[in-house]
């Protein structure tokens, strides 16, 4: 179940910025007293009263202003509004209601979604003079304003008591666990959608060649005799807005979301193209994310090759994403149907694999061959002390390593004992963590 949305907007210079790395606990979005600064959507993870969420920071809306670099952050901030569960308005105390204050809180309106009115910066102003100066935010027509002050986190509670107010309702997972999520993302107009309609049979979903036709991502459930699925199609970005750099930014953002909701992850890349810079980012999200993932050549038909082209191009894909190497290669064409019944096989073994557990005294067992085989480094005199290691999750599938000195386990050892592991079990197409903790010989002994 994908995790509530909370996007922070309003107009520039109005401290979005400031809320939102109060609120994640770190300065991740750059704080300047210059409008304009924040121009892409940045995204962190959230915990209030037990509920996890997500926030969204916006650049600055300012609806009558027509500069280009505004237009596109006008634009980024709506795709935001359009995915939020809860809306929070930020205004400035200081300078009361303006024009463009109304124009957001229109805008707002007519979106129809939640909206929390946080009037910023009231650390400052004496506590008669905030009763007095926060009626004025009433005539925005969105309830209640509530006073905060961002840099000294006044009122915060307030306000994100207020959001946890919309979220939906918290539900375990349902009777689906035997549905497999698998989110089909890429950059744009590498063929999404047309997978998606192969898969099912049907127009399902719209599908054109130019990029940006799917606005939102969508839902399509699909059974067939090797399991159940719910495939994510996400989206590149709005019709009406250009074909450019531009569209690349906003498929990352798509992806995000969808990705959070995944079980399995699709990594689509134009065989016309092979792995462009957006590519890498795009997978890098899914790597990242810990998700079981599998790269998909589209539009494999439409490639002249010969018996070593399949081979080189995928050699080219190891190369590119060389941090995914675990990840199965299909080549695929989405108009044909060429190999996409194959998808399913794999899906379901990278997701099985995402969920394998080992037990404890197996895990340990490849332990004392590995570092059997290949002692672990030494420092200054001082060798690494592996005690014992255990599994303590799935999807992915994390370890815990115990230790004499974190400093001494060295990311090629740390590498090395991965491959250990993947190669013993054969986890294909599942990231592999490892987290390093030290305790001491007695401890260890005990």
């Amino acid at each position: 179940m994908a995790k509530p949305l909370v996007a922070i907007v309003g107009r520039p210079n109005v401290g979005k910025s400031m809320l939102f790395n109060k609120l994640c606990g770190q300065r991740l979005s750059i704080v300047e007293d210059t409008p304009g600064v924040t121009r892409d959507r940045l995204y962190a993870e959230c915990e209030w009263a037990g509920r996890s969420f997500t926030i969204v920071d916006t650049g600055g809306i300012e609806p009558r202003n027509d500069s280009e670099i505004l237009q596109f952050m006008r634009a980024q901030a709506e795709i935001a509004i359009e995915n939020a569960d809860v809306i929070v308005l930020v205004c400035d105390i200081r300078t009361g209601v303006t024009a463009a204050d109304e124009d957001v809180a229109r805008l707002l309106q007519r979106s129809g979604k939640p909206v929390v009115l946080a009037v910023n910066k009231a650390d400052g102003v004496g506590a008669h003079a905030l009763n007095a100066d926060i009626y004025e935010f009433y005539n925005l027509g969105l309830g209640d304003p509530i006073g905060i002050s961002a840099i000294h986190g006044i009122g915060l509670d307030d306000m994100l008591e207020a959001c946890v107010e919309h979220f939906p309702e918290a539900q375990e997972e349902e009777e689906n666990d035997d549905v497999i999520r698998v989110a089909i993302i890429g950059k744009p107009n590498v063929g999404k959608s047309s997978l998606v309609n192969r898969i099912l049979g049907e127009e399902r979903v719209i599908v054109s060649n130019m990029a940006g036709t799917t606005r939102d991502a969508v839902d399509s459930y699909f059974e067939n005799e090797q399991g159940k699925y719910c495939f994510i199609d996400t989206a590149g970005m709005r019709k009406k807005s250009r074909v450019n750099d531009r569209v690349e930014q906003f498929s990352v953002l798509r992806a995000t979301m969808a990705i959070d909701r995944a079980d399995v992850c699709l990594i689509l890349i134009d065989a016309h193209e092979g792995v462009t810079e957006q590519d890498t980012k795009v997978a890098g999200l899914a790597h990242d994310a810990g998700k079981a993932s599998i790269i998909v050549v589209n539009k494999w038909d439409d490639i002249e090759k010969d018996d070593k082209t399949m081979k080189r191009m995928t050699d080219e894909i190891r190369q590119d994403l060389s941090y995914m190497t675990y990840a199965p290669v299909l080549f695929i064409s989405a108009l044909t149907g060429q190999r996409v019944q194959k998808l399913f096989g794999l899906i379901n073994r990278v997701h099985e694999m995402s969920l394998l557990r080992i037990r404890t005294g197996v895990l340990n067992s490849v332990l004392a061959e590995a570092t059997t085989r290949v002692q672990p480094p030494t420092d200054r005199g001082r060798r690494l002390k592996i005690f014992y290691m255990t599994q303590a999750g799935v999807q992915p599938p994390t370890f815990v390593c115990f230790c004499n000195e974190a400093k001494l386990f060295h990311f090629s050892y740390q590498r090395y004992l991965e491959n250990q592991i993947r190669s013993t079990f054969a986890l294909e197409g599942t990231p592999i963590r490892m987290v390093i903790r030290e305790r001491n010989e007695k401890e260890a002994e005990k």
